[in-house]
């Protein structure tokens, strides 16, 4: 089964990507929402992070966006099991391709070669501030957490541009996802 990620800095509009994925009957794994599941289903994980950073789980988001080795330390405990939590998940699915939903996941080692396919949505540094500004954060907050997030488009084999709207985002995820002589119906017949 094809994975192809989709992936793009905070702000870009990934999420909007894969709603309407997922809205299509596309199976999307969310890291994010998968990774909060696991604090509370894997036994022992939030206190093993608590003494390992030194810091209590409710200030998590607080320590892990200024301090890179607190992210460090986290991603150390925290990866291998969203690495086999989704390979478990994609292995439950029945479609001709499943997608990984992750900011970050191009940059960390432990999920190489976990896709076949990569897709990067972008927007302009103004459009992503004023969109999470829009969603309740301070513009310093919203600018330190963009800083703390890189992404190579070398990687990727397609770029969404997402600047606009939402119906002209639709009509580009149609175009590379779903429609007949969409990308990845053309990498499926290889």
């Amino acid at each position: 089964m094809l994975t192809v990620i989709v992936t793009g800095g905070i702000g870009s509009g990934k999420s909007a990507v894969c709603a309407l994925l997922s809205k299509r009957g596309i199976p999307v794994y969310d890291s994010d929402s998968r990774t909060k599941a696991l604090y509370d289903s894997v036994p022992g994980l939030r206190e093993r992070i608590e003494a390992e950073l030194g810091v209590p789980f409710s200030d998590l988001a607080k320590a892990i966006f200024s301090s890179d080795e607190a992210r460090e330390k986290l991603e150390s405990i925290v990866y291998p099991l969203v690495r086999a939590d989704f390979e478990a998940w994609r292995s439950a699915q029945d479609a001709p391709f499943v997608v990984l939903e992750s900011a970050i996941i191009l940059s960390k080692p432990i999920f190489d070669g976990i896709a076949d396919y990569v897709v990067a949505v972008t927007a302009s540094e103004d459009v992503r501030l004023a969109r999470l500004v829009a969603r309740g954060l301070t513009e310093d907050d919203a600018r330190r957490r963009m800083a703390s997030q890189s992404l190579d488009l070398s990687k990727a084999d397609v770029v969404i541009h997402n600047d606009g709207t939402l119906q002209s985002l639709s009509r580009r995820v149609s175009r590379v996802f779903l429609s007949k002589n969409s990308y990845i119906c053309k990498l499926e017949r290889k």
